[in-house]
Order: structure tokens, then C-alpha cells, then sequence
């Protein structure tokens, strides 16, 4: 039996997962970061204290799952993206951790980006590894991130991300919490926006500013000040913004397929496990969406990208 482990710690999520090699079963412990009430996130120093007090907790949670057992590399994710000046101190504490296990072992310790390791558990999550065997489009959503990626496969297993494309200002998270605890659901807001924005009829979103694979989501807190202002539903302000998420990045796709002869299209972050989202984007463009679990933070790819780096293909288990 060959485990990989890995450990990714975000400004939002501390986790850590197992990878079994022979079976093809992943086991994963993760925990959101505590934000207080009304505030729109951490800075990186308090998440950095609050990594380090929950790996413990994590980790003892994974031993329960899988059981132990040996392993034969350890893998974290180090910085946001695999390029020169990405970096984040919340990232020191599973890096810190993966180290220590690594050498206690005697076994490789491997690095890889916060951005890697989406790709590589949104591919294999799917039930599509081959995906990171050729090149792609991958749209990266998330509470920090809001990228159209073309990405190829690189040296020692590591997917190589281009940035093509996105937002120049806030992320597609930030504007969904933003607006989501302005309606007062929360910090991080996704999970339960998408639940009350599916309760509401289609609307028609917000036009963005959008100039070739780039486009604005700045606007759109001010828009949803305006609807909330003027009364309306709470619901149709979260379908709302939903629906203004997905104008901006569908417009930027449909510019991409056409730009790079209609490669496969990859959602993955923590955006892309809203269910409107995911269902437009596979009717639209045949995406590959990924589980929720595996959408959003989680160190099940950097323990999958610990295998490839060791040499070994995935598997998936067929229970």
C-alpha cells in the first residue's frame, strides 16, 4: 500500500488528506478558519496562529480515517501559484508540518501551488485524471482568485497554469461574500447564497466591463446595495449575483474556446461548487465539474500530486 499525504493551509480552510495509491481512495480532514461575525475574512497572521493550533486536531482526525499505515512521500501546498514573488505566510504552516513528517519517515517531501492542487483534485474528483495529461482550460474560482488558466502538463507531475484571462480587480468570492453579508448570511457566504438563490426565478444579471478574456466584478456590490435598498427579496438578490458571476465568466469562456480551438473546460475553487454555476456550465460547454468537497480548499491534490511527483499514476476507487 503506497499513501501520500497532503497538507494545504489557506487563508479560509486548515486540511490535510491521505491519497492511497493501490486502492485509488482519498481520505481528507478539513476545517474552516473561525471569522468573526460580520467581517469579511483574516489577516495572515491570525490565520497563520489558527492553522497552527488546528493541525493538530486535523491531522488526528485523518490518522482515525485511514488508519495508518506507511507512507511513502508527504506533499503541501506553499504558496498560492507556481510563479516567481506568489506567496503567503498561511501557507508556512502546512508546509511546516509536511516537512517534520517527512523527515521523521525518511521520505520525499514535495511542494506544489494552492492552485496545483485544485486542479489535481478537481480532475481526479471528477472521475477525469487524464484531464492533467494534455492541455486545457481551467477557470479558477475561488474566495481569492477569479483566473482562466491554460494549462499543460509540466516536469515531476506538475501542471503548468498560464493565465489567459479573469478578473482585474476582486475575485468572484469576495463578491459573493461581500454581497452575501450584506444580506446578512455570513462569512464565507457561498454555501448559503447558492441554497437561497435557487429558490428564486432566473434574472438578469449585471453586464460587467469586459475587454477581450478580461473583465470588472467591482460594480456588482454596488448593484446589490441597490436591489437591497429598494426592498427586493433577498433571494432574487442572491440569484442576482449568481447570475451576474456567470454572465462575466461565461463570456470569457465562450472568447477562450474560440481564442484556443475549443480545449476542455475544468471549473474548480470554491465558486465553481455552486450548483446554478456548475449545471449552466456543463449544458453550455461540457465542463468538468468537480464534487463540492473536492471544489473548495482541500489537500487531497496536494497528496494526489505527491503520487505524481513520486512517479505513480491515479486510480479511482470503484466502490
Amino acid at each position: 500500500m503506497s499513501l501520500f499525504i497532503g497538507f494545504d493551509t489557506s487563508n479560509y480552510t486548515t486540511s490535510a488528506a491521505v491519497y492511497d495509491s493501490a486502492t485509488g481512495r482519498a481520505y481528507s480532514s478539513k476545517r474552516l478558519l473561525d471569522v468573526r461575525a460580520g467581517e469579511l475574512g483574516l489577516r495572515q497572521s491570525d490565520a497563520l496562529f489558527a492553522h497552527t493550533k488546528r493541525l493538530p486536531e486535523i491531522v488526528s482526525r485523518l490518522m482515525d480515517m485511514y488508519g495508518g499505515g506507511v507512507v511513502s512521500a508527504v506533499c503541501a501546498s506553499t504558496r498560492p501559484r507556481a510563479e516567481k514573488g506568489s506567496y503567503m505566510p498561511c501557507f508556512l504552516a502546512g508546509e511546516g508540518v509536511a516537512r517534520v513528517l517527512a523527515a521523521v519517515n525518511s521520505v520525499p517531501f514535495y511542494e506544489c501551488s494552492h492552485q496545483q492542487g485544485h486542479l489535481a483534485a478537481a480532475a481526479w474528483s471528477s472521475g477525469h485524471p487524464e484531464l492533467i495529461e494534455d492541455e486545457l482550460l481551467a477557470f479558477h474560482l475561488s474566495g481569492g482568485t477569479t483566473e482562466l488558466l491554460y494549462v499543460k502538463p509540466g516536469e515531476n507531475g506538475l501542471p503548468v497554469c498560464r493565465r489567459i484571462g479573469g478578473s482585474t480587480d476582486i475575485s468572484a468570492g469576495q463578491a459573493i461574500d461581500r454581497c452575501g453579508v450584506m444580506l446578512g448570511l455570513g462569512f464565507p457566504a457561498g454555501a448559503k447564497l447558492d441554497e437561497i438563490a435557487c429558490t428564486a426565478p432566473p434574472v438578469k444579471g449585471f453586464l460587467s466591463k469586459q475587454r477581450g478574456l478580461e473583465f470588472s466584478l467591482s460594480g456588482l456590490e454596488n448593484k446589490c446595495r441597490a436591489m437591497q435598498d429598494a426592498g427586493e427579496p433577498p433571494e432574487k438578490t442572491a440569484r442576482f449575483i449568481v447570475e451576474s458571476v456567470m454572465l462575466a465568466v461565461f463570456s470569457c469562456v465562450e472568447a477562450a474556446q474560440k481564442e484556443f480551438g475549443g480545449l476542455p473546460l475544468l471549473l474548480m475553487g470554491g465558486v465553481a461548487s455552486n450548483s446554478l454555476l456548475r449545471a449552466e456550465a456543463e449544458k453550455r460547454f461540457g465542463a468538468v465539474t468537480a464534487p463540492a468537497e473536492y471544489s473548495s480548499d482541500n489537500a487531497v491534490g496536494a497528496a494526489l500530486l505527491a503520487a505524481r511527483q513520486s512517479g505513480e499514476r491515479w486510480c479511482i476507487c470503484s466502490e
